[in-house]
């Protein structure tokens, strides 16, 4: 028990003489809430289904509303003409408003869809 009480001491004071110039504040708040992996399943209005997949997901502090999303994937399923259509989606990142209900593909954007179209951009806004 003795032990751990001056352990515990030499500790506390090693933490104590870390210098405050080393602590990136800037990182450790933009960071505090990081998901690897994130999966975002769901229904649109119209009662049809989703799936959003990220290598990561990341949710800013001051805005809690907002999940920003690097290498995202997923499918989206929509009816056109009485007919069910699956789109396949992949960007670089973007982000999935929980408020709006929007998710906001940037970069590289591809859609290929189940009846044979596709969509290349830049960014998409996909309203849920």
């Amino acid at each position: 028990m003795v032990v751990a009480l001056i352990a515990g001491s030499l500790f506390t004071r090693q933490l104590l003489w870390t210098p405050i110039s080393a602590i990136n504040m800037t990182d450790i708040v933009s960071n505090q809430f990081k998901m690897s992996g994130a999966s975002f399943y769901g229904t649109d209005k119209n009662g049809h289904p989703f799936s959003i997949n990220a290598e990561t997901g990341r949710q800013e502090y001051d805005n809690p509303d907002k999940i920003l999303l690097t290498r995202v994937s997923g499918t989206i399923t929509r009816k056109s003409n009485g007919k069910n259509i699956t789109d396949d989606i992949t960007a670089d990142g973007g982000y999935f408003n929980r408020r709006d209900r929007t998710i906001t593909l940037l970069d590289n954007v591809h859609v290929d869809s189940s009846d044979g179209n596709k969509i290349r951009t830049d960014e998409l806004v996909i309203k849920l």
